[in-house]
């Protein structure tokens, strides 16, 4: 039985150098990944924004969402991995950790920001850091 890999995704470089590092390493993966994309809904509720205009751009960034992880889907599919979609919503610290802990995924693959430097993110935090320490499985930091 192949082990279960989760692949958090944003629209960042991180990201898409995490993608491109499986893709060069694909031999030492499995064949299926899930991909996960957790837009933060409290993000858009910038005071600048109508309260009108706020479900639109809710669905605008859903699918915008739904684009980025088909953007990765093709990218990895070309190379012979199979994926499954993950598309939610909230907090992505929380939820990455919610659904890698819930749906007993074996492997973690995350990429780190760069620029955070280390006192920001011992003051804030940050997603990859917080995964790290809240999940059960291993996490393999890019």
């Amino acid at each position: 039985m192949e082990p279960k890999i989760l692949i958090p995704v944003d629209d960042s470089p991180t990201a898409q150098a995490t993608i491109s590092s499986v893709i060069a390493q694909q031999q030492r993966f499995s064949r299926t990944i899930t991909l996960l994309c957790v837009v933060n809904m409290k993000q858009l509720a910038y005071k600048m924004i109508p309260e009108l205009q706020l479900e639109m751009v809710r669905e605008n960034t859903l699918k915008a969402g739904k684009r980025l992880l088909e953007k990765y889907e093709v990218q990895l599919r070309e190379v012979g991995f199979d994926c499954e979609l993950l598309l939610e919503t909230g907090e992505p610290r929380n939820i990455i950790t919610d659904i890698a802990n819930s749906r007993d995924f074996d492997l973690v693959v995350i990429g780190r920001h760069e620029g955070g430097g280390e006192i920001r993110d011992v003051l804030f935090g940050s997603v990859a850091n917080y995964v790290l320490h809240n999940v059960r499985c291993p996490v393999l930091l890019f």
